[in-house]
């Protein structure tokens, strides 16, 4: 017979190790009607994100830095990162055939991969590089994401309705921080749980599981330079954060880069606000590939988003690149906010 060595914890490593494909594929079992292509989906996403750290990793030893002197459909300047970044994701996704529609902060119109296949049954969204501008003064960037699936009622050629769909029927979304150490946040409804790369092992390792967002934080993060700008109630609000009107008076903390504020946010509570102004009444923040991950991530980690009047997840969206303010944070932050928009409304 065999001999066999039993395995103890003093064979391994001093703590079990989860990949995120490992980790995706047991969370997948939850998900009604998953399957492994879910998973294949998803990993889709990590190695773009995996080849994007890369080059941010090296911004400053090859000729990625600067602006790529072309506009992009938002009106804005693409920085070549930017540019690189969405020529990944795209190059990554579009090679699973069950994604039948890319839709990119970068590109004008959805792009439509495997959509006529009967086994393209996603959706994917996504800002292929928030806060590209601040690369180039070494300021952490992000890159955020949106999964949703085609409505069995609607027609494999109704490209529109595939991707217009309000956040509450997103079915996984997240984010990629490229900071200090480069880590990915994702749901798929059933918690929000956190990955770090390993450059050791060039893999996502599990590093944060179950993320709650604290019931209540010490800290705002607002561009305060528009404070003139903001509508009134919202300066009131300000004006009882840092009043000590919640208990204690807020710090502010304010990066630049929409997923490294909300990534503090998120790990150590508070709340951040994106307000309209009089010249974007309508708020600067994509609802679609921004607004909803955001806030489809908060709410599955217990805090909430708005708009300033509605839910965020509740927003029915009319075009890709529609705008939207933003306020997400922590439940006591979230409730005090809603009574400075609300004085009459009881929170929620």
């Amino acid at each position: 017979m065999m001999q066999t060595d039993e395995l103890t914890p003093g064979n391994g490593p001093d703590r079990p190790i989860q990949t995120v494909q490992q980790h995706i594929l047991q969370d997948q079992r939850k998900f009604p009607g998953a399957s492994g292509e879910f998973s294949w989906l998803l990993s889709g996403i990590t190695l773009a994100t995996k080849m994007i750290q890369a080059k941010v990793r090296r911004a400053g030893l090859t000729d990625i830095l600067g602006s790529e002197g072309e506009v992009n459909v938002q009106g804005e300047v693409q920085q070549k990162l930017d540019v690189y970044a969405n020529e990944v994701l795209l190059h990554c996704l579009s090679l699973r055939e069950s994604i039948g529609i890319l839709a990119s902060e970068e590109n004008e119109r959805p792009l439509t991969v495997h959509y006529e296949s009967p086994n393209a049954r996603y959706a994917v969204i996504f800002d292929p590089l928030d806060g590209s501008s601040n690369i180039d003064v070494n300021v952490s960037v992000g890159t955020t994401f949106s999964i949703v699936r085609r409505p069995a009622d609607v027609e494999i050629s109704d490209v529109g309705n595939w991707v217009l769909q309000p956040g509450n029927r997103q079915i996984a979304a997240g984010y990629v921080v490229y900071g200090s150490s480069t880590i990915l946040v994702y749901s798929i409804g059933s918690g929000v749980h956190g990955f770090t790369l390993d450059p050791a092992v060039g893999a996502f390792v599990l590093s944060h599981e179950n993320i709650r967002m604290p019931e209540q934080g010490k800290y705002y993060s607002v561009n305060e330079a528009y404070r003139d700008d903001f509508p009134p109630e919202y300066n009131t609000y300000l004006d009882k954060l840092r009043s000590g009107a919640l208990g204690h008076p807020y710090a502010s903390r304010y990066i630049g880069s929409m997923v490294a504020d909300f990534h503090r946010t998120l790990l150590k509570g508070g709340v951040f606000l994106y307000p309209p102004t009089m010249s974007n009444p309508s708020g600067k923040l994509r609802l679609l590939y921004e607004a909803n991950p955001i806030a489809y991530i908060a709410e599955n980690a217990g805090g909430a988003a708005t708009d300033g009047s509605r839910r965020i997840l509740d927003i029915h969206p009319e075009n890709i690149h529609q705008r939207t303010p933003l306020v997400v944070g922590s439940r006591a932050e979230m409730t005090e906010f809603r009574k400075c928009v609300n004085p009459d409304e009881a929170p929620k």
